[in-house]
C-alpha cells in the first residue's frame, strides 16, 4: 500500500482509528493483495478504494474534524478553498504540520513508517486535490450523503 494514501486515510479517520493499532489492518488492509474496499462490499468508483474503506461515519466526521483543525490554527482560509469549488490555495509542510498538530503527525508517521519530512511534503501535495474530490459540491458532505457515495451502483435489473 502506497504510505501517502494510507497517511491521507489516517488524516481522514484520525479520530475513529487512534489508539487501536494499525490502521491499514483496521480498515481491512491485512496483505499487499487485499482489496480495502471489500469491506464495503463494493464501492462507488469516484473515490480512492482506501477512502471507501473508512466508511461514512469515519469519513464525514474526520472531514468535519480537519476542517476545524485547521480554522482553529489559522489556515481555515486555506481548507476552504479546498472544499469550495474553484482553484485549491496551497499548502506548505510547515503550515500543514502546525494545522495537523504533534500528536496526529506522530501517530502518522507510526502508521506509515514514512519520515517526517516525506510524510509532510507528501500530505501537502495530497491532501488538497483529496479534500477537493470529497467535497464535489462545495462543501462538506453529510454523513447521509457520504454514504450515498460510498454505496455500490446497483446492477439494472435484467430484461
Amino acid at each position: 500500500m502506497d504510505p501517502i494514501t494510507l497517511a491521507l486515510a489516517g488524516v481522514l479517520a484520525y479520530r475513529t482509528y487512534q489508539g487501536k493499532g494499525k490502521l491499514a489492518e483496521w480498515i481491512g488492509h491485512t496483505g499487499p493483495n487485499a482489496d480495502p474496499a471489500s469491506a464495503m462490499g463494493g464501492a462507488a468508483p469516484q473515490l480512492p478504494p482506501l477512502l471507501q474503506s473508512l466508511g461514512a461515519a469515519p469519513l464525514a466526521q474526520g472531514l468535519s474534524d480537519l476542517l476545524k483543525d485547521f480554522q482553529q490554527k489559522g489556515f481555515g482560509e486555506t481548507i476552504k478553498s479546498w472544499v469550495e469549488t474553484g482553484p485549491n490555495k496551497p499548502v506548505s509542510a510547515g503550515q500543514l504540520e502546525q494545522a495537523l498538530g504533534e500528536e496526529k503527525i506522530a501517530w502518522l508517521l507510526k502508521q506509515t513508517g514514512m519520515s517526517r519530512e516525506a510524510l509532510l511534503e507528501g500530505l501537502s501535495r495530497e491532501l488538497p486535490p483529496t479534500i477537493d474530490q470529497l467535497t464535489p459540491n462545495g462543501r462538506l458532505p453529510t454523513e447521509e450523503e457520504t454514504m450515498r457515495r460510498l454505496e455500490a451502483p446497483k446492477p439494472a435489473p435484467a430484461a
